[in-house]
């Protein structure tokens, strides 16, 4: 029997919805990465990792980098969580040159990755996070102002200041399946 955990990093709660519900379609347990000590993860052949995106970064990656040599010789799959459409080819492009930001070749080579749609409420940003949205709002105001608005670009617009959610419980099922269907 193989084992796996499903290790997350989550800011408002999007990322820990998905790996819960990763966790109980595997039935494995499901840990924040900051309080899962890294020798543990000896115990296990496949590793999830799930973090959210925030400014073209994903929450809590560190913990695979800095976790490699330990990793190595498992199965690794990342989920990211976010608002922007994983459907969308230019928005997996984006999100996978963040990771090479972040990650080795080496590893983004590794790892299986997968895109979940996460969701936002505006009431519950942080200061940071709110400044940021709003640097984006002007931003997106000058495109509408030349008319090269996307279709995302036009809903985050449209729902400045509220409220959005796009998880799905659903959407999990190709890592399940993934996961499920192959040998590390």
């Amino acid at each position: 029997m193989h084992q796996t955990i499903v290790l997350y990093q989550s800011h408002y709660g999007s990322t820990k919805r998905y790996a819960q519900w990763i966790a109980k379609a595997l039935s494995c347990p499901a840990c924040e990465s900051k309080k899962f000590p890294a020798q543990d993860l000896a115990g296990y052949d496949t590793v999830v990792f799930g973090g959210g995106l925030y400014a073209g970064g994903v929450n809590g990656v560190k913990f695979i980098r800095r976790n490699w040599k330990l990793l190595s010789d498992k199965r690794v799959v990342l989920f990211t969580c976010g608002l922007a459409d994983p459907d969308n080819l230019k928005n997996a492009a984006n999100i996978r040159d963040s990771l090479s930001r972040a990650l080795s070749e080496e590893i983004l080579n590794r790892l299986r990755l997968f895109h979940l749609r996460g969701d936002m409420d505006y009431s519950r940003l942080s200061f940071t996070h709110r400044s940021m949205m709003a640097m984006l709002r002007k931003m997106l105001l000058k495109k509408e102002g030349d008319g090269s608005l996307s279709p995302e670009d036009r809903m985050l617009l449209d729902t400045y200041g509220k409220s959005l959610d796009f998880t799905d419980e659903k959407t999990i099922q190709p890592l399940v399946d993934f996961i499920q269907s192959s040998h590390p």
